[in-house]
């Protein structure tokens, strides 16, 4: 535990500069991605929301957890994923979404996180999503319930492991049958991640590499 309150105290201190945002994110987007000089004008027809990416401890290491889609007919069809969703009206703001979604996906309880700040939003074209990533922690493991028709499978995650450069690279992704596309991504034990979620990460490992632990 003292060495998960060292890593908060540093990702404190860090968090509080500017935020990398495109320049970061551009590093795992796919070729074609639509830039953020574009997005404006499609932000008021998009819909909003939000994920959880969340710190904890566990095993003496630094974690976060990660959501396998379940197969069905949409555009994030068994992707890996933050937990996360749409803002519904009764949401305060995107910090809210991103709790709710997390406590509905996956059973991290809403006051078992410390909330350290949103890090930068994301137009996702495919589903007309501008996605708020929300950065939080909590001083232990949460218990994981997954929500069945959400979630196939829960990832938990070392972040040195998300962080280690060899298991980045261009990728032959099959997004559905007939349909595949190159781009970046991430090989984390034989899960592939790739797209918003990429681009999250590699804004989040930017940010990292200011945390001195």
């Amino acid at each position: 535990m003292e060495r998960f309150e060292r890593f908060v105290d540093a990702l404190k201190k860090a968090a509080v500069a500017e935020l990398p945002g495109w320049h970061a994110q551009q590093q795992m987007a796919p070729a074609k991605r639509m830039k953020p000089e574009t997005w404006a004008e499609y932000y008021q027809n998009a819909r909003l929301g939000a994920v959880l990416i969340l710190f904890y401890p566990h095993n003496d290491l630094v974690h976060t957890v990660f959501i396998q889609r379940p197969k069905y007919e949409g555009v994030h069809s068994g992707q890996v994923a933050f937990p996360g969703g749409k803002k519904e009206n009764d949401d305060a703001d995107l910090i809210q979404t991103a709790l709710r979604e997390a406590w509905e996906e996956v059973g991290i309880k809403p006051e078992q996180v410390e909330v350290i700040r949103p890090l930068s939003e994301l137009y996702i074209p495919p589903s007309n999503f501008l996605v708020t990533p929300v950065l939080g922690i909590s001083y232990q493991r949460p218990s994981f319930v997954p929500q069945l028709s959400e979630v196939a499978e829960i990832l938990e995650i070392d972040i040195q492991l998300l962080s280690d450069p060899a298991i980045a690279a261009t990728r032959r992704i099959v997004i559905r049958e007939g349909m595949e596309v190159d781009s970046p991504s991430f090989d984390v034990r034989g899960r592939i991640i790739w797209g918003a979620t990429a681009m999250m990460i590699s804004e989040l490992n930017a940010l990292l590499k200011k945390v001195e632990w």
